[in-house]
């Protein structure tokens, strides 16, 4: 009996594998129909679309399983936006009193700026960020320049240190501003980290010696098993303010590899600006919001975190900012850029490490170059990434083709996130231009009118120039048919990377 039992049971096994082997596709084929359903009823992009259809067809199973990993909606979007209104609608009313305030300086920023004053404009209308006048701004290349300034600024900081970084590594740059935060906690200074768990997962790793110190930290998007869905979306934001009237923002993370000399295999070409005054309130707000987001212990915002106009005096520039994130009503960073970029007379300087722009972008730069604007873009010879690489130059042809000057920086890696209009309009951000920063990752541009900042901006960008060799439509066509064969291959996954 017991023979005959294992003799049944081995005998069913076996016609089991032998029917999983025949009909496993039949889940299989359910599931893909499933996700390809799911995608189709998003009503994504078309070319996302067809993109993601792409990967689960030609990458069995693998293609189901990165879809799930970095290619569902933001599930946590409807959270974030019930949260942002949650605590938007204690700012509203301030933003109501202060709107005839805010038009008075939208009129005197369109007597001095002109057509680009409708930036500001746009900002203001989508109640994104308030206009603000007579600020001081410092333009800031590199790490050479960031990080003293940084430094100088938080072992001023008499009341509090906010700081928001997507990359911030225990490197020599990183200790030494730890142990800084710590002497400034131990001083009494409140001092609040918002650290990414992508970019900076070390940083989560010191909880216990922050809470001995007396530093709140709080890691923005954790990632975990049940959360990894989630992971494709990043708080790729560089902000620092101290004390409420200092502010720094830009491409620079907290990191040896910003810092050029010696020790360093690779030039790293970046740009940041800091910010004195009124403005500061606005990525203080902000700072604000996301701690609550990151559900960091709740403070409020009373005077002592705010700007007040006796401690430094009055600057020339206005500033405004952009945020945008995947809980955004819009891609503000996007929408702000194309309206200067439609709204430009004579130059365009962009900057940027990634090129993987939208439809809209395309069109813009190259109805601004074929309208008789000087368009002028400046991408890294060598990319940090193969596919971005490849796919970045399929965009190129086409805006080389109506006008728009591509330079290649070859003296090292270009990690500057900068855009300049007109020697009168900056953009200075952690924005790159491609389909991820606008739609995906927590994102923040400075826009700033400062003639002397744009001066120096330009300056710069001639002086990357020097470093730089100039990509033609002939230049573009020498290239073996192969890499531009790879490139199209690339760019089909464009609307992913």
């Amino acid at each position: 009996m017991h023979i005959g039992g294992t003799i049944a049971i081995v005998n069913t096994l076996q016609e089991l594998g032998t029917f999983i082997y025949q009909w496993y596709w039949v889940p299989l084929l359910l599931i893909y129909l499933a996700v390809i359903a799911t995608i189709l009823i998003e009503n994504r992009n078309p070319a996302k679309t067809i993109a993601w259809i792409m990967v689960i067809v030609f990458l069995p199973i693998l293609g189901v399983i990165i879809y799930y990993l970095f290619g569902q909606k933001f599930k946590k979007v409807k959270v974030f936006r019930v949260q942002d209104r949650e605590k938007r609608i204690q700012l509203i009313r301030i933003w109501d009193e202060l709107s005839p305030i805010m038009d008075d300086k939208l009129q005197e920023l369109g007597q001095t700026l002109g057509p680009l004053s409708r930036v500001f404009v746009f900002l203001k209308n989508q109640r994104v960020s308030p206009p603000s006048l007579h600020n001081k701004t410092t333009l800031l290349i590199n790490g050479e320049q960031k990080f003293p300034a940084l430094i100088h600024a938080m072992e001023a900081a008499q009341h509090h240190i906010h700081l928001e970084y997507y990359i911030f590594e225990l490197d020599g740059i990183g200790n030494s501003m730890i142990d800084l935060l710590e002497e400034k906690a131990s001083a009494g200074v409140v001092v609040r980290i918002i650290g990414d768990a992508f970019g900076s997962p070390a940083l989560s790793r010191l909880q216990a010696r922050f809470t001995a110190s007396g530093i709140e930290f709080v890691t923005f998007l954790p990632v975990t098993f049940t959360s990894l869905a989630n992971s494709n979306y990043r708080n790729h934001r560089k902000i620092a303010i101290i004390d409420g009237h200092t502010a720094f923002v830009g491409g620079i993370n907290v990191s040896d590899r910003y810092i050029n000399g010696d020790n360093q295999s690779l030039f790293w070409r970046d740009t940041a600006v800091k910010i004195e005054g009124e403005a500061v309130n606005v990525l203080q707000a902000q700072f604000w919001m996301n701690w609550h987001l990151a559900d960091g212990s709740p403070f409020n915002l009373g005077s002592d975190y705010f700007y007040m106009a006796d401690r430094i005096s009055a600057g020339v520039a206005s500033v405004s900012f952009a945020f945008s994130d995947p809980g955004s009503a819009a891609p503000f960073n996007m929408e702000a850029i194309l309206i200067g970029i439609a709204e430009a007379e004579k130059t365009i300087q962009l900057c940027t490490p990634y090129f993987i722009p939208s439809d809209e972008l395309t069109t813009a730069l190259q109805l601004a170059a074929a309208s008789g604007v000087a368009v002028e873009l400046m991408l890294p010879a060598q990319s940090d990434s193969f596919l971005v690489q490849h796919a970045s130059f399929s965009f190129l042809k086409p805006l080389l083709a109506r006008g728009v000057s591509v330079y290649l920086y070859e003296k090292g890696f270009m990690h500057a996130k900068t855009i300049c209009i007109d020697g009168k309009l900056a953009f200075i951000g952690t924005v790159n231009l491609d389909i991820r920063s606008f739609y995906i990752n927590f994102e923040v541009s400075a826009i700033i009118n400062d003639e002397e900042l744009c001066r120096q901006l330009n300056a710069q960008f001639e002086e990357d120039k020097l470093n730089s060799a100039r990509m033609t439509m002939d230049t573009w066509l020498m290239r073996p048919r192969w890499k531009r064969g790879l490139d199209s291959i690339c760019r089909l996954l464009a609307p992913l990377l």
